[in-house]
C-alpha cells in the first residue's frame, strides 16, 4: 500500500534536440481542478456506456493470434468516440490519436484484446445485480472498456493536452502472443518515439511498476511407439512427460523474490492401446528476479534431462529411446521501474489527488517490453473488483468502478504534460 505522502509539484517541460526533458510531476490536485478535465472526471462518474462496452467487447471470442473481430470492434469504436487517424497495423493493433498542442511528449496508453482461452468458449456474459460473469471480463476487457471511455471523456469534455496520446488495442499480450503486439507498437507502428508508456490490465485498482519476468517452454518427448501389450517395455513419452511433471512440481522455490511455475497444457498419443510416439506440454516459469528465473530454469531443465534418464534406464528395449526438445515459445523479461520515477509519482498524486488509496504491486503486462526498451512506464488496473481471472466463471464487480476511470484519465491527462 502507498506509506509515504506525494508533495505536488510544478511542472516543467521542454523539448530540446527531438528529446523529451525528464518529467517532473505535475500538480495533479490543481489538474482535477481545471474545468475541463473536471467535467471529464464528473463524465467518468456517469458513465454507463462502458459497462456496456465491456459486455460487448466481452462477447466477441478473442484467443491470441485471432483477435481480429474484437479488433474490429474497437476500431469502430475508436473513431465513434473522434480519435484521428485510426488504424490497424501489421500486427493487428488499433491504433488512434489524441492529438495535443505538439507532437511529444508522447504517451502510449494500451489494453490488449486477446484472452487465454481458445475457440469454442463461450463467451456469453452473465449479469447479476452489479457482479458480470464471463471469460476476460476483467482481464481484459475491462480495460479496453476503459480505453475507450478514456477517449470518450476527454473529447466530450474538450480537454487540450500539451502532449499527445496514441491509443492502443493491442494483440499477442497473453501466453503464446509473447506480447508481439505492443513489441510492433515499439517497433515503429506508432509512429514516431514513444515518451511514456501506460497499460491498462485487469480489475482494481493498483500501480504496477514492477513487471515479472517470465520463461514459457513447449517441451516434446519422442519415442519408438509400438503396440501396449506386444511392445511393451519400451520406452514411453507420456510416462516420461508425467515423470517430469511430478518432478517439476517438486522444485522448490523461493517466497520472496516471487517465483512460480505451472504445466500448463498437455497433449499427445493417439490410443488407448498403443505406445505414444510422441507427447508435448507447455510449461510457464516466472519470477520477479532474473537471477531467481535463471535458478527455476535450471531447474526445470534438470527435471527435463532425469525424467527421461529414468525412463530410458527402466527397459532394457532395443527399440530406441526417449529424445526430447526445448522451444522456448514465450520470454519476458523482469523490470522495476523505481518508486521515486517521475511516471510512479505522477500516477500517486493522481490517485492521492482523488483521494483513493493506490498500492505499488509487480504484474506480468505489456509494460514489460516497454521498461526492456528504456520507456518510463506503468500498468494500472481499471477499477472495480474481480475474482477468477483466466477462468470461463471470471467475475467483475461494477461497484464503485467509476473510480478507476477517474484514475486513469487524470493519469492520461498528467502524463502528457
Amino acid at each position: 500500500m502507498i506509506t509515504r505522502t506525494i508533495g505536488a509539484f510544478g511542472l516543467a517541460l521542454s523539448v530540446a534536440h527531438g528529446a523529451v526533458a525528464a518529467q517532473n510531476v505535475p500538480d495533479a490536485a490543481a489538474l482535477a481542478a481545471n474545468p475541463e478535465i473536471k467535467a471529464a472526471l464528473d463524465a467518468a462518474k456517469a458513465d454507463v456506456t462502458i459497462t456496456e462496452d465491456q459486455i460487448r467487447f466481452c462477447e466477441i471470442a478473442a484467443p491470441s493470434f485471432k483477435e481480429g473481430r474484437r479488433a474490429g470492434a474497437l476500431k469502430l469504436a475508436f473513431e465513434q468516440i473522434g480519435l484521428s487517424d485510426v488504424r490497424t497495423d501489421k500486427a493487428g493493433n488499433v491504433l488512434g490519436e489524441w492529438a495535443g498542442v505538439a507532437a511529444r511528449p508522447h504517451v502510449v496508453v494500451a489494453a490488449h484484446l486477446d484472452t487465454v482461452f481458445p475457440e469454442g468458449t463461450s463467451v456469453r456474459v452473465r449479469r447479476s445485480g452489479s457482479v458480470l460473469t464471463g471469460p476476460a471480463i476483467g482481464d481484459n476487457c475491462r480495460g479496453l472498456a476503459t480505453l475507450v471511455a478514456i477517449g470518450r471523456a476527454l473529447k466530450r469534455a474538450a480537454v487540450k493536452t500539451p502532449g499527445s496520446v496514441t491509443f492502443v488495442a493491442d494483440v499477442g499480450e497473453e501466453g503464446l502472443g509473447n506480447l508481439r503486439g505492443v513489441k510492433a507498437v515499439f517497433d515503429g507502428s506508432s509512429g514516431r518515439p514513444i515518451d511514456r508508456f501506460l497499460a491498462i490490465d485487469g480489475a482494481g485498482l493498483f500501480v504496477a511498476n514492477v513487471e515479472v519476468g517470465s520463461h514459457r517452454y513447449r517441451v516434446a518427448f519422442s519415442g519408438p511407439g509400438g503396440h501396449s501389450y506386444a511392445n511393451f517395455g519400451t520406452p514411453n513419452p507420456v510416462q516420461a512427460m508425467g515423470r517430469a511433471i511430478a518432478r517439476i512440481a517438486q522444485i522448490h522455490v523461493p517466497a520472496s523474490p516471487r517465483t512460480t511455475f505451472s504445466v500448463g497444457r498437455v497433449n499427445g498419443g493417439t490410443a488407448v492401446n498403443a505406445i505414444p510416439t510422441d507427447c508435448w506440454m507447455e510449461v510457464d516459469l516466472r519470477s520477479s528476479s532474473t537471477t531467481a528465473l535463471a535458478t527455476l530454469d535450471g531447474d526445470f531443465r534438470k527435471a527435463i534431462d532425469d525424467a527421461i534418464a529414468e525412463e530410458n534406464a527402466r527397459t532394457s528395449s532395443s527399440r530406441g529411446v526417449i529424445t526430447v526438445r526445448l522451444e522456448r515459445v514465450g520470454d519476458r523479461l523482469a523490470g522495476h521501474t523505481p518508486d521515486t520515477a517521475p511516471i510512479v509519482r505522477t500516477a500517486l498524486s493522481a490517485a492521492q489527488a482523488l483521494g483513493l488509496t493506490v498500492p505499488l504491486t509487480e504484474s506480468s503486462t505489456d509494460s514489460s517490453v516497454a521498461m526492456a526498451r528504456g520507456t518510463p512506464s506503468i500498468a494500472i488496473g481499471a477499477g472495480g473488483t474481480g475474482s477468477g481471472q483466466h477462468t470461463p466463471s471470471e467475475t467483475f464487480d461494477t461497484t464503485d468502478a467509476w473510480r478507476g476511470l477517474q484514475f486513469a484519465i487524470l493519469l492520461v491527462v498528467a502524463l502528457a504534460r
